[in-house]
């Protein structure tokens, strides 16, 4: 048994004196005459100066601005801080700057295990007639194009030709159901949307072409598709009339650098739009910055992470998470990602270790989800791999536990710097992580970021240490949402983050931290259902199963259960007179795997005779899931404020009798 905080590694001199964040704190103190004797006062340097850190990681990466900033911040209240005001500059001008002529940019490998290479110089040309070509179809600064593509490079070579020219992107994987990628792109409207025949699983093919009829035909708004045959490559009749084939279009001349202009936009001005999981409705808008992903990914990557040039890094990710947009990213310094389409334990349990390995990884991620799956498996993928280039492990998408941290040095690698973090869709970016230079303690998160003023409040918004609070920023980040869009007076985005503590950040988490500034992330304070590292919203399950005829109403909770394990249960309210049997629930699985994907589908599924509501008739998710999880029924939900308080009664008798199954 490990026990939270034991010391599982611990960094030499040697080592710490090769980090990034090293060479960091020699060039402050040469360069700005600030010096520290620990990490620890690093980080409360960079709160308690936060211009001056800010403008450390501006002049250290040498931001490029066409037009130069008047400040670092100008309004420096939240929500609306204002940072680096006048500057002018841009995402992926930032990216292909790093270009290596004869270096790869990146690999990409899928299912079939065949590791392919995109040279720098081929990726920057791409970039460059795509770019034009989009600018000749009439895309402009400010329009949003989408993409409806699996984890391939032309996805990456897209997002960056599209940000070239101030168009502003945005992402659907393609295992998303037409419901799903609907609820996203018809609130932004695309012009453009890339799109493939479809995505491999498993050892299968999925042919999503009547999706992407459906999308495009539903969508007005899209004015131009780009196609390219993924799965298979010879099958050249579009999904839709007058698409262009990716190979026509990118069928032309190079375009030299002296003439291709990268858009010059301001620090604030839209790059792209990730959406939430949709748990209270529609999913969420989220509009980032140029300047402030900029900013947010140089220091996450190079001084947190410690990736070096022509580092090679893996994260296992879709095309609709926002670690696809780090993983991108990371061509900022000049690192190489590594891209696979696929599932994570296809063809063997272990082929992602395989992946890595091959591809001489320095970087290996996941969710820890995907851990407990391996370990489950009895996997030890030292005694079959030798990972002679793996150097770090970041661990991200769900709580990680103790044993979680230490079953990668037993299994996996001795010398390893385990870096679990928590960051999130709504900054793109990361809260808390790793700080090269601290050991690794079983079951903590070493630090929060510098430049993150990350604390837990209680409800009276007083800062605990040592006791569980809610995840709390106090101060402005970069990469904190532009707003949100369509949202008319930043009223959603005003409630989603600043209504419990106004002009104070809430994440939606449970958080504790210690005295040694160890950070702690216990799992959503919202509704939020979590599996298998991807965040996936209540509104989702309700709007596909509460359409159904058989089922008047429904209510779902995701329980974390000891052991890394979870349980997620769906509650059903039925005509009366119906009963549920297998055909029904069948049936709903089937259509919550049609609408979304499989993730969506519950574990198990009950028939209720009520669900519960508020007076302001919301379902309560979050009582629900407390009171199974073992709370005090009558401190998880205050029965006054409901509209039909009876309700609880099942759920109170449901965690008696599954006790056992539940922990």
């Amino acid at each position: 048994m490990v026990t939270v905080g034991e010391i599982l590694w611990e960094p030499s001199p040697e080592w710490v004196e090769q980090t990034n964040l090293h060479a960091f704190r020699q060039w402050l103190q040469e360069n700005r005459g600030v010096t520290f004797d620990d990490l620890h006062q690093l980080r409360r340097w960079s709160l308690d100066h936060l211009d001056d850190f800010w403008q450390a990681i501006w002049d250290y990466f040498e931001i490029e601005a066409s037009e130069q900033p008047t400040a670092v911040l100008g309004k420096r209240s939240m929500p609306g801080a204002e940072w680096f005001p006048g500057a002018k500059l841009n995402y992926a001008q930032h990216i292909l700057r790093n270009e290596r002529p004869g270096k790869a940019a990146l690999l990409y490998a899928n299912e079939d295990q065949v590791l392919h290479e995109l040279e720098w110089s081929d990726m920057v040309s791409s970039v460059r007639i795509l770019a034009t070509e989009l600018r000749n179809m009439g895309i402009r600064p400010g329009d949003r194009v989408a993409c409806y593509m699996t984890n391939i490079p032309q996805a990456a070579i897209a997002l960056l030709a599209c940000s070239s020219i101030g168009a502003i992107w945005s992402s659907c994987s393609p295992d998303f159901g037409t419901h799903s990628v609907l609820d996203r792109l018809s609130q932004i409207e695309p012009k453009v949307l890339f799109c493939v025949d479809g995505y491999q699983y498993k050892g299968k093919s999925f042919n999503r072409k009547a999706e992407v009829k459906n999308i495009v035909e539903t969508l007005p708004s899209i004015e131009k598709v780009i196609y390219l045959p993924y799965l298979d490559p010879n099958d050249t009749e579009p999904p839709v009339q007058n698409a262009i084939l990716w190979h026509d279009l990118m069928d032309r001349d190079p375009v030299p650098a002296d003439s291709f202009q990268f858009e010059q936009v301001p620090f604030d001005y839209p790059l792209w739009i990730l959406f939430s999981s949709g748990t209270t409705g529609l999913p969420k808008a989220i509009v980032h910055g140029h300047g402030g992903i900029i900013l947010e990914q140089y220091m996450l990557g190079v001084l947190h992470y410690n990736l070096k040039p022509e580092d090679r890094l893996f994260f296992f990710t879709t095309t609709g998470w926002m670690m696809w947009n780090f993983v991108v990213s990371t061509m900022l310094y000049s690192a190489c990602p590594i891209l696979y389409d696929g599932n994570p334990v296809y063809p063997e349990p272990d082929a992602l270790w395989k992946l890595a390995d091959d591809a001489g990884a320095v970087l290996f991620g996941a969710s820890p989800t995907l851990q407990q799956m391996q370990q489950n498996m009895g996997l030890v993928p030292k005694d079959k791999f030798k990972f002679d280039k793996l150097e770090s492990i970041m661990l991200a998408g769900s709580v990680v536990s103790a044993e979680c941290t230490k079953w990668f040095y037993d299994n996996v690698k001795s010398d390893l710097y385990v870096a679990p973090g928590s960051g999130g869709t709504d900054i793109c970016a990361g809260f808390c992580g790793p700080m090269p230079g601290l050991p690794v303690k079983a079951g903590i998160i070493q630090m929060p970021h510098m430049g993150v003023d990350l604390q837990a409040f209680d409800e009276n918004g007083n800062s605990l240490i040592n006791e569980v609070g809610e995840f709390v920023v106090t101060q402005p980040m970069p990469s904190m949402p532009l707003y949100f869009w369509n949202d008319e007076g930043n009223v959603r985005y005003q409630e989603t983050y600043f209504e419990d503590y106004p002009g104070i950040w809430r994440q939606g988490d449970y958080f504790m931290i210690n005295e040694e500034d160890g950070c702690f992330v216990l799992g959503r304070s919202d509704a939020t259902l979590n599996r298998y590292g991807i965040r996936i919203g209540t509104a989702e399950i309700y709007r596909c199963v509460d359409g159904m005829n058989e089922v008047e109403d429904s209510i779902i909770v995701n329980l974390d259960l000891p052991g890394e394990k979870f349980f997620m249960p769906l509650f059903v309210k039925l005509p009366e007179g119906k009963v549920l049997d297998d055909e029904l629930k069948k049936k709903i699985g089937a259509k919550l795997r049609a609408d979304y994907t499989p993730r969506h589908i519950p574990d198990e599924i009950y028939q209720v005779e009520e669900i519960p509501y508020t007076l302001t008739g919301k379902k309560m998710e979050v009582p629900v899931r407390k009171i199974l999880m073992g709370r005090d029924p009558e401190k998880a939900a205050n029965r006054d404020a409901m509209s039909n308080p009876g309700s609880l009664d099942y759920f109170i008798r449901f965690r008696a009798e599954h006790k056992d199954k539940l922990g």
